[in-house]
């Protein structure tokens, strides 16, 4: 994914945000959001280690601009209860249409046929995906803050809170990290893949995690396909890791995800 694809992503989700709105006004969703009762605790289990030591969020992904199709006959219900049988904390769906071929209808079908919290991972640049989220169901939202000006990051982390919500903030770089403390950010997601080069290094997560405060907690994302990856990341403080593709990927999702955290060999 070059920076003109980010780029891309991001001016079609202003006219898809826009198109949403003409189908469902912003007020509609804001009743739906604001109604709602059944969260689950997104940020709260992950929060500290799972069982194993390690909690890992399953993410379901159909397609990606840069490998294409990964699955193109993914079920997000069947995928959604392997992995909670292989163990996982909590699911990510993918909603985004035209890049990862992803749906709101993904998210609620995953969510529906498991008990875990989900968090919706897309890319959020409009205070109506805030309540467009709340009101299909998602607990958490991403939050990007390569894509997001410091202020909005900081409204969106405010927004999200009165939905209850819990928030995801992802960085790749000092400079994010920073911006991400000074707003708020308590769960922040270390994205070892440079969104604007595509290129993955995990030690980027273990980088990172040593600038993190006390308060902060750490989620390592892409890259991770053994349980040794996560080893080496777990020697740098870091218990959660957001891993999608190699489990997609895995003729066994349940089995793959066990031997991950170290429940069985793979």
């Amino acid at each position: 994914m070059s920076a003109d694809i980010l780029s891309r992503i991001v001016a079609r989700k202003h006219e898809e945000v826009a198109e949403a709105e003409k189908l469902i006004p912003e007020k509609n969703l804001a009743e739906q959001a604001k109604a709602r009762q059944d969260y689950r605790p997104f940020f709260k289990t992950l929060s500290k280690p799972g069982k194993s030591g390690v909690n890992i969020i399953a993410e379901i992904k159909r397609a990606s601009p840069s490998k294409g199709i990964i699955c193109p006959d993914l079920d997000p219900a069947e995928f959604a209860r392997a992995y909670e049988k292989g163990g996982a904390s909590c699911l990510s769906v993918l909603t985004d249409r035209d890049f990862f071929q992803g749906s709101i209808n993904d998210l609620k079908a995953a969510r529906k046929s498991v008990s875990l919290p989900v968090l919706r991972k897309d890319f959020m640049i409009s205070p109506y995906q805030f309540y467009e989220s709340a009101a299909m169901g998602a607990d958490a939202v991403l939050l990007i803050v390569r894509i997001l000006e410091p202020v909005q990051l900081k409204d969106f982390m405010q927004l999200a809170a009165e939905l209850n919500l819990d928030t995801l903030t992802e960085v790749h770089s000092k400079a994010e990290l920073e911006t991400a403390v000074k707003a708020g950010a308590k769960l922040v997601g270390i994205n070892n893949r440079n969104l604007g080069t595509f290129e993955t290094n995990i030690q980027k997560a273990a980088d990172l995690a040593s600038l993190f405060t006390s308060d902060q907690v750490p989620v390592a994302e892409s890259g991770i396909k053994t349980r040794e990856d996560i080893i080496s990341l777990q020697k740098a403080g870091i218990f959660n890791f957001l891993i999608g593709e190699s489990i997609v990927r895995s003729p066994d999702p349940k089995a793959f995800l066990k031997s991950l955290a170290g429940r069985m060999k793979p």
